[in-house]
């Protein structure tokens, strides 16, 4: 009788591992968050951390500081705002902020806003207000 070696009785188990291993392995936590980087995302990070820098530079000058504070606004707390805007916001932010007079933009915003919440209404059934916007169930 011949009696099987070392190398014979753990090749199978060692081949199974081996496979469940490499099976199993893109599963693993370590690798969830791991994407590829293209180079318009690191220069959209990099734009996104200039912007940031500025902003909080611009929130240090002293005249910016006074008219905060007689605003009723804490620097540190509007500091600490910048800081957690997202890159999207500081990206809009960015393209506004040398074209717009301060608050020109916020009553467009608020006339757009008034306006579809009047759709919405008429759409629901609430009002009628406008023609061209029908309910959105009719009578059965």
């Amino acid at each position: 009788m011949r009696v099987p070696s070392f190398r014979q009785v753990l090749s199978a188990p060692a081949a199974f591992l081996v496979a469940l291993t490499l099976t199993l392995l893109p599963a693993t936590p370590a690798f969830a968050g791991v994407g590829m980087l293209d180079t318009g995302s690191m220069i959209q990070q990099a734009s996104a951390d200039d912007t940031r820098a500025q902003l909080l530079e611009q929130l240090n000058d002293a005249d910016v500081r006074a008219q905060l504070i007689e605003m009723g606004v804490d620097p540190e707390r509007a500091e600490q705002r910048v800081a957690r805007l997202t890159d999207e916001e500081l990206a809009r932010l960015e393209a506004h902020m040398e074209t717009d007079p301060a608050g020109a933009a916020s009553a467009l915003g608020v006339v757009a806003i008034v306006f579809v919440v009047f759709v919405i209404l008429d759409a629901v059934g609430v009002t009628d207000i406008f023609s061209f916007v029908g309910p959105a169930r009719a009578n059965r």
